[in-house]
């Protein structure tokens, strides 16, 4: 099946802005991309799904490996007890969660990812219950430093970090698209990437804000 992802800004890194742009997805890969109005008279029988804001290629989380290595995401049965914030240091050692409870947290802080926009992690990842939970996940992983500098935190551009830096977007590659409620680039560099509308992983759509 097509679809047509479309927004007022597409925002293709490397190359310039183009308002009321859109993105042709079939499978898992970009078939094409221009502006809307081209693109929907081409394949006048895809599956649109307008986005507000600005569309462009899933995000990159340069700081996943402490995100994920070392933090613990509790679920939300465990809000009362341990807080919704991710647990690191003092606080991950005296909860000292075992396997299951690890694997269970590093599914929650992949689900937390996307809905950031995130679909490209950078570091080497070495802790057991990371490494399958990645794979399966879909989320990319890209060479990077086991530790950049910076906070830890489900935003990838908390710390200055250019999360927009990405594959082109350019047909034939992987389809993995991120849209926010914002008018431009830099008023999702400013405000961050809980303004994620969206996230699309592979072709799939695997956020959707509500």
């Amino acid at each position: 099946m097509l679809t047509l992802h479309t927004a007022p800004l597409l925002l293709p890194p490397g190359a310039a802005p183009l308002p009321d742009g859109a993105v042709l997805v079939q499978g898992e890969a970009v078939l094409a991309v221009g502006p809307r109005a081209d693109l929907a008279a081409a394949h006048p029988g895809a599956r649109v799904r307008a986005w507000p804001g600005l569309l462009t290629t899933g995000l990159t989380h340069a700081r996943a490996v402490p995100l994920l290595e070392a933090a613990y995401h509790p679920d939300p049965r465990e809000y009362d007890q341990l807080g919704e914030t991710p647990l690191t240091g003092e606080a991950l050692a005296r909860l000292a969660p075992d396997r299951t409870r690890r694997s269970g947290s590093v599914r929650r802080g992949l689900q937390r990812l996307l809905r950031h926009g995130v679909t490209r992690v950078a570091g080497t990842f070495t802790d057991p219950a990371v490494r399958p939970a990645l794979a399966r996940s879909g989320v990319s992983v890209v060479p990077g430093p086991a530790s950049a500098p910076g906070p830890v935190s489900f935003d990838p551009f908390t710390g200055g970090h250019d999360a927009l830096s990405g594959v082109p977007l350019a047909p034939g590659v992987r389809a993995d698209l991120a849209a926010f409620d914002v008018p431009d680039a830099a008023a999702l560099r400013d405000g961050g990437a809980a303004a994620c509308v969206a996230t699309v992983l592979a072709g799939r759509l695997v956020h959707r804000a509500r």
